[in-house]
């Protein structure tokens, strides 16, 4: 729940997660209800009607977590030509997905003596080249946790890739449960238990 909270604080007003519903957040990180008044919260495009025109509604447990822009042109005007990328898969789109991120988030810093620094970048040795178009996002309490945890810069970040790694894969701890373990299976006789017991 904290994880989701710093993401959806510090996430939204640049990048989108498109492929995580409402729906797949109840019981992960609120109630069903607690999920149904969040997204109704949010003006949903819908469409068409049977004049055939789109129209606006409340948003409600079906649809994805919401976009930031309309389209990809608006969303590289609002970031000086850059188009943030969409973080549902971005922990398995990155060699050590969940290092390279937390690296990241937390290595802005001030450019080396001689570095050559264009408008409008930021410096952070994490990013190939060294130079991103992204501002440092997180800051010492730039949130509230609900939970009375000191949002420092590395807590933040640590649960902001906390949350996108489930978002890379919100099926896996079902799966997981789901999945009988070598032990618990019933013993086969003759060869097949010779090649269990190998294994």
């Amino acid at each position: 729940r904290r994880a989701f909270q710093v993401s959806r604080q510090v996430c939204p007003p640049c990048h989108s997660i498109e492929r995580i519903h409402y729906r797949e957040l109840v019981g992960v990180t609120h109630t069903a209800e607690q999920l149904v008044q969040m997204a109704s919260e949010v003006d949903v495009v819908d469409g068409p009607n049977d004049e055939g025109e789109m129209f606006e509604r409340p948003g409600k447990l079906a649809d994805p977590l919401p976009k930031p822009y309309q389209n990809e042109e608006q969303g590289r005007l609002a970031n000086g030509g850059a188009l943030p990328p969409d973080l549902s898969l971005m922990v398995k789109a990155r060699h050590s997905g969940q290092d390279y991120l937390f690296s990241l988030l937390t290595g802005y810093c001030e450019a080396p003596a001689g570095k050559a620094m264009m408008p409008g970048l930021y410096y952070n040795p994490y990013f190939p080249g060294g130079l991103i178009a992204m501002p440092p996002p997180l800051n010492d309490d730039g949130v509230e946790y609900e939970d009375g945890t000191k949002a420092t810069i590395s807590q933040q970040a640590k649960d902001v890739v906390e949350f996108l790694n489930w978002c890379a894969e919100p099926e896996a701890d079902t799966r997981k449960k789901r999945r009988p373990h070598l032990h618990d299976r019933p013993r086969n006789h003759g060869r097949f238990d010779g090649i269990l017991q190998e294994v």
